[in-house]
């Protein structure tokens, strides 16, 4: 099995506050249709405004919305019909195969399907600084850097994905895709979304702790963060 993440922006044309509507509704029901496993809609939707504090770009499009599917093969003759699905939403469509790591499975706010999770999915697309080689960003990210952002976020989903191919050419080449869930009040109390309530001391240090560790692999010219609502199928 293989899994698909797919970004959809609407820099383009108008449109974006139907997409959820529309993922969850007819693309879903053609994605399931055609066989896939399992879906996963993040959308930057109204649910999640209090967040745009959090929002940051680099991007020429960047992504209004994410459609995650699991599939048995993504070889392109195989996916086109899953990609035709895609583009019902609207807007203009990337996508990315990615492998993926869950270093924290959502236990805590489990949801009928389409229904949305609580709180909020952000999501970060990212590339690796160019001087700094694929297998020690591999390390520092999944190896180092998983504990300390598990040890320093309040985070109740933690999906690290690790972009195997661009399948769509001209998309954004990025690296990496993430996404954290976090309770609602994160979006707006950086106490809560560093696990730091009634503790400015312990905000400022897991702030400090977390900058530094990103900054090792992070490209911060090259990385779109997106908070969004999350909803599986």
């Amino acid at each position: 099995m293989e899994k698909v993440i797919y970004t959809i922006s609407f820099v383009d044309e108008p449109g974006a506050p139907q997409v959820g509507d529309r993922l969850r509704g007819e693309v879903a029901a053609r994605l399931l249709d055609l066989g896939a496993h399992a879906l996963q809609f993040n959308v930057a939707d109204d649910d999640v405004s209090a967040a745009d504090g959090l929002r940051m770009t680099t991007s020429e499009a960047p992504a209004d919305a994410f459609a995650s599917i699991w599939v048995d093969s993504a070889a392109d003759h195989l996916r086109s019909p899953y990609d035709a699905a895609i583009a019902l939403a609207g807007g203009r469509q990337a996508a990315y195969l990615v492998t993926e790591s869950v270093p924290i499975r959502n236990t805590q706010f489990p949801v009928a399907p389409g229904e949305r999770t609580p709180g909020m999915a952000q999501v970060v697309c990212f590339r690796h600084p160019k001087d700094l080689p694929e297998a020690d960003f591999l390390e520092l990210w999944l190896g180092s850097h998983t504990q300390i952002a598990i040890d320093t976020q309040d985070t109740f989903s933690y999906v690290q994905n690790v972009v195997q191919r661009v399948l769509t050419p001209g998309a954004p080449a990025w690296h990496a895709i993430v996404e954290e869930c976090f309770p609602a009040a994160a979006m707006f109390d950086p106490e809560v979304f560093f696990d730091a309530v009634g503790d400015p001391e312990r905000l400022a240090r897991h702030g400090q702790i977390m900058l530094e560790s990103v900054q090792r692999f992070i490209d911060f010219d090259a990385i779109d963060v997106i908070p969004t609502s999350r909803y599986d199928n």
